[in-house]
Order: C-alpha cells, then sequence, then structure tokens
C-alpha cells in the first residue's frame, strides 16, 4: 500500500457558462523516499493540485489518504494537526517573519506541538539549519539573510515537525540560476536523508531533471513528462 494515495481527484470551479473542471480524475501513488516533479503551464491545476494534496483545498470529489489516514471529514482544528503532524510545505516566497531571526522562524511550526521539550526542538531546529549551511547565521533576521538564503531557512522550517509529505510550489521560481540549483539540489538531499515523499511543482526543466519522476497536468489529467 502506498504512503500517499491521491484517487480520481476532480476540481471544478463554477463560472457564469457552468462548472469549469480544473482537474479531472487525477491519480498519483507514492511511496516514503519518492519524489516527482509536475509540470505544466500556468493555469492547469499544478498548484491546485499541490493544495488539495496538503489538504488547503478540498477536491469537488475524489480522495486523499497520507499513512492510512483519510482527512476528509475532520473540522479545522482536526485538519490543521494532521497538516501539522505529517505534512511539510515551502512556497515560491519563503514568508519568513521579519521580526524573527533564522532559528525562530524554523521553530515557529512547533509552536502548536506541545509534546517535545524545548531543548529537543531547539536543537533539532539547528540541526536543520546546519543541514543548510546556515547555521553560523541563525540569529540573523529575514532582511540580513539573501534570498537564497532565506529559501533555505524556509527548507529547514518545512522539515522541523518531521513531516512524512513534503509539499513544495515554485520552490526556486524567485531565485537566480545558482541559487536555483543550489536549493533544488538541497531539498532532494534533506529529502532522501530523511525518507519523505516530495511533491514539487515546477515551471523549471532543470529543476525536474533532479527528480525521479516527472509528470504533467494536460487538460486536466496526469501524464508522464517526456
Amino acid at each position: 500500500m502506498a504512503d500517499f494515495v491521491a484517487e480520481k481527484i476532480v476540481k471544478e470551479f463554477e463560472t457564469s457558462d457552468g462548472p469549469l473542471r480544473i482537474l479531472d480524475e487525477v491519480d498519483l501513488q507514492l511511496s516514503r523516499g519518492d519524489n516527482v516533479a509536475i509540470l505544466g503551464p500556468s493555469g492547469s491545476g499544478k498548484s491546485t493540485f499541490l493544495h488539495i494534496a496538503g489538504t488547503l483545498d478540498e477536491a469537488t470529489s475524489g480522495k486523499i489518504q497520507l499513512n492510512d489516514e483519510n482527512p476528509e471529514g475532520l473540522n479545522e482544528k482536526q485538519l490543521a494537526q494532521f497538516r501539522n503532524r505529517n505534512i511539510g510545505f515551502i512556497f515560491q516566497e519563503h514568508h519568513l517573519l521579519p521580526q524573527l531571526s533564522a532559528i525562530e522562524n524554523v521553530l515557529i511550526p512547533t509552536v502548536a506541538n506541545r509534546n517535545e521539550s524545548v531543548a529537543d526542538v531547539v536543537s533539532r531546529a539547528t540541526s536543520l539549519l546546519d543541514a543548510v549551511g546556515l547555521v553560523d547565521r541563525m540569529d540573523h533576521r529575514p532582511a540580513q539573510l539573501s534570498g537564497g538564503e532565506r529559501q533555505r531557512v524556509a527548507v529547514a522550517r518545512s522539515l522541523i515537525c518531521k513531516p512524512v509529505l513534503l509539499l513544495a510550489d515554485e520552490p526556486t521560481g524567485s531565485l537566480d540560476a545558482k541559487n536555483a540549483q543550489a536549493v533544488g539540489e538541497l531539498l532532494l538531499r534533506l529529502q532522501q536523508e530523511n525518507n519523505m515523499m516530495l511533491i514539487c511543482v515546477t515551471h523549471s526543466e532543470k529543476l525536474a531533471e533532479l527528480f525521479r519522476s516527472r509528470v504533467e497536468i494536460q487538460n486536466g489529467k496526469l501524464v508522464q513528462a517526456d
């Protein structure tokens, strides 16, 4: 049994001309250690699928299952706990809080988790910043970091709750070519080292080439990329 299952995912939006189907019975299965890049033109439904996979949006129909748990029917609080426990997110914009240091930004997702001691989570945050090459800058605020460094802090933050599924939406889209390559390679290395699953939406063919599997959304369907 796969650790992540998206089954017959349909997403429709109501328009003046009737329902517009963006995703048309999309299926995807992943097991621990798998990674997949999703390609496709703007408006094809890539980010929509990612948001449904991460329970940030609801499908019109279909099923999402993660670690044999179906989040359908969970209330808002339970859904937030499910996400915090299982899923890490990285977006094109780093969304770091400007008034906080790098390590404080990494620690933000742990605030809702009272099961670990402060010492343990701080130790893990320090280790993650070391893994992304920023342990010597952990007291710096975002304005004191470069674009590539801010995105590396965002990568560390996405891993702090030890997720089983990592979702990245254009994670290198705002970076220059050199930083994009470095962040892409870092993301995949940490995903493999932590035996997670990674779904990455990207326009970048160069980033997609680093992934084991590449698919495209064409006319609402998920197909193998050339």
